[in-house]
């Protein structure tokens, strides 16, 4: 994929300095805002990095745009916090003292979430587009709410591959190993998740890469799929405990270390 790195209309001298510099590290062109459409429009680019009046980076194509926020962890939070259930968190059971692998990162708002209630996340992004944008907001992004600024604090993010990741990671590493493959049937209606697609890693979960999420973790490994989706049957039998959404078919199924 072809891209530059830009800023938003104009910008400051500090934030065409700061552009400037990422795209430098990017090792791709800078341009200047007000001739990004004429690359766009001559074919010479599919999408392009804008860095915000705020400092914020972001993704832009044609169409659409990618950008990091707090999604979807602030409105579970408060949901948790008024006594409704949030099967992620059910199902996870983490603990203060826990570390956590979240083998797909993506947006990092499962990962915002967890962070709250365990020690740290280690989280990993095979795609780099995906990493950049969501490294650079868990470092500048500045929320309203405190929890949520602590939380991102606790977040490690890695851009790698979960499949090479936990085959290079020694027993018992972690305390629980959650993994959230993208979906053979996606939820169009899942609007967080639109923008990523584009730039996400497609790789379906094997076995042998299972094998190793339990090996790597101590307690619990918790995978994400549908009920719809072959991934499921293939993994069914694995699980010791399911928490299944009626209403969008989402399946957390949890595999007891101690019953493996």
């Amino acid at each position: 994929m072809r891209y530059i790195v830009t800023t938003s209309y104009n910008a400051n001298k500090e934030i065409v300095r700061l552009a400037k510099n990422i795209a430098e590290e990017f090792n791709v062109k800078y341009i200047n805002r007000n001739h990004v459409s004429k690359y766009l429009k001559s074919g010479k680019i599919d999408f392009y990095y804008v860095v915000d009046k705020k400092g914020m980076l972001k993704i832009k194509w044609k169409d659409g745009e990618f950008f990091f926020h707090q999604g979807i962890a602030k409105i579970r939070m408060e949901n948790i916090k008024h006594g409704e259930r949030d099967y992620l968190i059910e199902s996870l059971k983490p603990e203060r003292t826990d570390v956590v692998y979240d083998a797909t990162c993506g947006l990092a708002s499962d990962a915002i979430l967890i962070a709250n209630f365990a020690k740290k996340v280690v989280a990993t992004e095979g795609s780099e587009h995906i990493y950049r944008v969501v490294k650079w907001g868990l470092k500048r992004y500045i929320s309203d709410e405190e929890w949520i600024n602590n939380a991102m604090k606790k977040i490690e993010l890695i851009h790698d591959n979960y499949k090479n990741f936990v085959r290079n990671q020694p027993d018992n590493s972690f305390d629980i190993v959650y993994c959230d493959p993208m979906f053979e049937n996606p939820i169009y209606e899942s609007n967080s998740l639109n923008p990523l697609r584009g730039f996400a890693v497609y790789e379906s979960l094997s076995l042998d890469d299972l094998e190793h999420m339990i090996r790597i973790s101590r307690k619990r490994v918790v995978i994400k799929t549908l009920k719809k989706d072959s991934l499921y049957e293939k993994i069914k039998n694995y699980f010791s405990k399911e928490f299944i959404s009626r209403k969008s078919g989402i399946v957390y199924g949890v595999i007891n270390k101690s019953e493996v």
